[in-house]
């Protein structure tokens, strides 16, 4: 296949802190890093000029890039007008980061897109999509969505009524297969206009179950996103389950070959949600991808 791209890690799949995390991504032998710049030591607001100046010197010095940040901030996504302000103005800090550490890119789930385009949830999804898009535009940069809690189609079509690409798409085909049994293949074509940065992984859909008891939706039972109850749920083998590459239900020969019928060239970054030997199951995930090189 002669796939090119280069091979990243989520630092945090490691679950052994950032810095001895981030030497475990080289020496299993990824080119890049995601780290989640949320709260604790990566928390924007934590870090002073002089930690930022170390961590990239740091990261640099391992012969490694910055293939994103993450930027979850959980809850119903940007669903909530009322929380909204606070999360934008959190998410902006954290592209400021990104761009300082040498990343123009952010992923982030926003909420589950209504089916509604006409109610006031959609409508505050637009408003605070469009500020953030707008704010990274300027910027030369992107708040990528991660793919899974709606189908592909869409997700394009929200992104569509958007005023910039400056929100774009953080795929990731495992999310799809296990949460609403969306096509990844045809979902990287369908989104091929905002693909900015990809994850590996890999899933099985036990069952149909609703995206709404997996990522929350405002008004509807549960507490919204948490990356916790969901890597539970991934574990638990009851409607679906996170697998190591190769074991699952997404057909990696056809995603890949997709990524580069649509000229595709940014990162494959692997996540490791579960599992009790993340190293190990990291370390085969990059075999695994350069075995397509």
């Amino acid at each position: 296949m002669n796939l090119s791209n280069k091979i990243g890690v989520i630092v945090d799949s490691f679950g052994i802190g950032v810095t001895e995390g981030l030497k475990k991504a080289k020496a299993v032998g990824a080119e890049g890093v995601q780290i989640y710049a949320v709260s604790g030591e990566m928390d924007p607001a934590a870090l002073s000029p002089g930690k930022r100046k170390e961590l990239r010197e740091f990261i640099y010095g391992l012969g490694l890039e910055i293939s994103a940040l993450c930027g979850d901030l959980g809850g119903y996504g940007f669903q909530d007008r009322g929380a909204n302000l606070a999360k934008v103005e959190k998410s902006k800090r954290i592209l400021d980061l990104a761009v300082e550490l040498g990343t123009p890119i952010v992923t982030t789930h926003i909420g589950i897109v209504p089916d509604d385009a006409n109610g006031p949830i959609y409508a505050a999804m637009q408003e605070a999509c469009d500020e953030l898009g707008r704010y990274a535009k300027s910027m030369n940069a992107y708040f990528a969505i991660e793919t899974g809690p709606e189908p592909a189609a869409h997700l394009k079509a929200f992104l569509d009524t958007l005023s910039t690409n400056g929100v774009s798409v953080n795929f990731d085909p495992a999310n799809m297969v296990m949460v609403t049994g969306d096509d990844p293949v045809q979902g990287v074509r369908t989104l091929k206009d905002y693909i900015v940065h990809t994850h590996v992984k890999d899933g099985i859909r036990r069952r149909p179950i609703d995206p709404r008891k997996v990522y929350g939706f405002l008004g509807f039972e549960g507490n919204g996103l948490d990356h916790a109850a969901i890597s539970e749920m991934a574990s638990s083998g009851n409607a679906f389950e996170e697998v190591p590459l190769g074991e699952g239900a997404v057909d990696f020969s056809a995603y890949f070959a997709a990524l580069q019928e649509i000229g595709y060239e940014g990162y494959l970054t692997i996540e490791r949600e579960v599992g009790t030997k993340p190293e190990e199951d990291i370390r085969k995930a990059v075999e695994f991808i350069r075995a397509f090189r």
